[in-house]
């Protein structure tokens, strides 16, 4: 039971993961988005991880957890590709003025 109210946990919180994948591919931007709560949920998902391997539970809820840190990684990395873009875009912009 303990296994699969944590699934369902992180399958409620990971839903929102791949829409905000979506915002940043489409929109270019990181309005909205944070470096620090990313970071932070990023060693969430590191420290439960560790807690699965370390307990030997290799599981359905361990594959849940890597696919939110991969996805959440995803957007970490696109938030400072746009954090380039917009740096860039900027500083463009002072040039041209």
């Amino acid at each position: 039971m303990q296994q699969l109210c944590e699934t369902i946990m992180l399958i409620c919180f990971g839903l929102s993961w791949p829409i905000s994948v979506y915002k940043s591919l489409r929109s270019h931007s990181t309005q909205g988005k944070s470096l620090i709560f990313m970071l932070a949920i990023l060693i969430g998902y590191i420290a439960g991880i560790t807690g699965k391997l370390v307990g030997g539970q290799m599981n359905y809820v361990l594959v849940m957890y890597c696919f939110n840190f991969a996805v959440v990684s995803f957007d970490l990395i696109l938030f400072i590709a746009n954090r380039r873009r917009e740096k860039r875009s900027v500083r463009q912009k002072s040039v041209m003025a």
